[in-house]
């Protein structure tokens, strides 16, 4: 009888969460903000270069992250460097939720985008990193390669938005073909790489290198929302966009996927819609607080309070690294 009782108010329980989640937003609201544009003149120079350099290359890779698989791809690419054989590599996969990836493939294919590969280049081991260069050696010998023709040796361009692993891609190509560290350098933040580097050697047969290249961004991102998704999985710097309009989107699309794995990790009782209670019991949990002075009538006092901004940066933190689930923002 205690356990049915239990099993009945464990039910209803959840039925009111159910219902309670139901009115949650279903739009959301940018206020008057605008799109964030972050263009800075390394990226023009890194543009121009790539254009200077496409005639010694055999192949592009273009490497995104694989959360956003349709949002915030540079349509400059397409339009100056597509002039060779072409393949998509979605990164970190680990941390994106495929349970569609079918679905995605042939919207990508809609799009002309005919040659996919799904990598997580942190692994150190990953098994489809080993099938890049197969898949690449039949792309470049099933085309004409002009000039290079005789040319024995392959040259692939690596190129992407900000902080999607384009550096990752080069070392995981190093250390599975070539069985050697780190050839170009890895950040967290977008921006690390400022300029098209000279050519790194990622494999012997046949002898492949790669010009790794500076993210770029479009000079106008195309929405508000792509703007947030690219923001999100790192591709823009947090300060340009806002960690609290971040944090509150995030919730927003968590709560939209039904992910609700925030509600354990932050020991809420139930999903919630309201970035300010969620921000708050993560700076009560973390012991995120900020002191601050408030007047009063008899004078200053000091108060211990949420420190929204180091909460909301937590929150954000735990989505890049999968601690949230996995997501597909797209």
């Amino acid at each position: 009888m205690i356990a049915s009782d239990t099993f009945k108010t464990t039910n209803m329980r959840l039925h009111q969460i159910l219902r309670n989640a139901a009115n949650f937003r279903t739009v959301f609201d940018f206020g008057d903000r605008e799109v964030a544009h972050w263009f800075p003149r390394h990226m023009a120079k890194g543009l121009k270069q790539m254009k200077a350099s496409v005639k010694n290359v055999d192949c592009i890779l273009e490497i995104h992250d694989a959360r956003i698989p349709f949002s915030g791809r540079n349509p400059l690419f397409q339009d100056s460097l597509d002039v060779r054989p072409h393949l998509l590599v979605l990164n970190k996969m680990d941390l994106a939720d495929l349970s569609a990836k079918h679905m995605i493939l042939k919207q990508l294919e809609r799009h002309g985008v005919k040659k996919v590969l799904f990598t997580d280049c942190l692994r150190q081991r990953d098994d489809n990193v080993k099938k890049l260069v197969p898949m690449v050696t039949e792309l470049i010998e099933s085309q004409p390669r002009f000039h290079r023709e005789e040319n024995t040796n392959f040259c692939l361009m690596v190129i992407g938005v900000p902080n999607v692993g384009k550096s990752s891609l080069i070392n995981a190509l190093r250390r599975t073909n070539l069985k050697k560290g780190r050839g170009s350098k890895v950040g967290g933040e977008p921006g690390i790489t400022k300029a098209v580097l000279t050519r790194i050697q990622v494999c012997e047969r046949p002898i492949i290198h790669l010009l790794d290249t500076p993210g770029v961004l479009p000079p106008k991102i195309q929405s508000l929302e792509t703007g947030m998704k690219l923001a999100l999985c790192g591709t823009i710097l947090d300060h340009l966009v806002g960690e609290d309009i971040m944090a509150d989107y995030l919730l927003f699309s968590l709560n939209r996927l039904e992910k609700y794995s925030y509600v354990e990790r932050y020991d809420l009782s139930e999903p919630s819609d309201d970035i300010q209670q969620v921000l708050k019991r993560i700076a009560v949990k973390l012991g995120k607080t900020q002191r601050v002075k408030a007047i009063t009538g008899v004078g200053n006092i000091t108060l211990t309070v949420p420190n929204y901004t180091a909460a909301a940066y937590d929150f954000i933190r735990a989505f890049r690294k999968g601690e949230l689930g996995r997501v597909m923002l797209d």
